[in-house]
């Protein structure tokens, strides 16, 4: 057996853990939308409408696109910085990595206007007569998902390998799973004309998941650390004896 796999993945700082709790949270700006846009139809409005330039409080929307975006950054560099370095391990925290860079992008490529609000932005959308952010803002959007899924199922993956993060190795396939069968949905819905709305905020959901599981995870092995570095001068205290 590896040392890496005998001796654990390793522990980041308790600060890491916060930022991935926090970019789980951030994530889930979806949620005011009750109190901040009401006249967004849940079930078949785009999410992304939200964060529309002309909609109302977008930049609540945006910025909790950009913080999850940035926080996801900042734990990936901290894990591939501090935690053992498999293969698999490695190509997750990466993808977390990419995850958050097309987190930035939704934020930094809204939508100019929200098609299922205003018929005129629904033809200008069809024209083709709207700006470069508009139309990126599908590319971003999509890469987000591909980058989430993969950095979960790759981490589920090597949870499962190496014998490390239990969280991750119990749900990390599933919600990866999720998320793919989610996207399928979406373009079964987009292809019907309805329910966009509802699975598009299903998928997001399931990414905040992740990123709490992420979160527990590191948790578990900083928590069992500290427990053990506690127990430590009793044990050899008893030994002594």
């Amino acid at each position: 057996m590896d040392s890496d796999e005998r001796d654990g993945p390793g522990v980041v700082p308790a600060r890491v853990i916060v930022l991935a709790a926090v970019a789980g949270v951030s994530y889930a700006t979806f949620l005011l939308e009750n109190l901040l846009s009401p006249k967004l139809d849940f079930l078949n409005g785009y999410v992304s409408e939200l964060s529309a330039v002309d909609q109302p409080f977008h930049a609540v929307y945006s910025a909790g696109d950009f913080v999850t975006g940035v926080l996801s950054i900042l734990v990936a560099l901290e894990t591939l910085r501090r935690l053992s370095r498999r293969p698999l391990a490695t190509a997750g925290w990466a993808f977390l990595g990419l995850f958050g860079v097309c987190a930035i992008g939704d934020a930094s490529f809204p939508l100019d206007c929200a098609p299922s609000l205003e018929t005129w932005c629904a033809l200008r959308e069809r024209s083709g007569n709207v700006s470069f952010s508009h139309e990126f803002h599908s590319v971003t959007s999509s890469a987000v998902i591909v980058c989430g899924v993969a950095a979960l199922l790759l981490l589920s993956l090597a949870a499962r390998r190496y014998g490390w993060w239990p969280a991750l190795a119990r749900w990390g396939w599933l919600l990866a799973l999720a998320e793919s069968v989610l996207a399928l949905g979406t373009l079964v819905a987009m292809y019907m004309g309805q329910w966009l709305g509802i699975v598009q905020r299903a998928q997001i959901s399931v990414l905040c998941l992740g990123l709490l599981v992420i979160a527990w995870a590191l948790y578990a092995d900083w928590r069992d650390t500290v427990r053990a570095r506690r127990a430590a001068p009793g044990v050899m205290e008893e030994a002594s004896r």
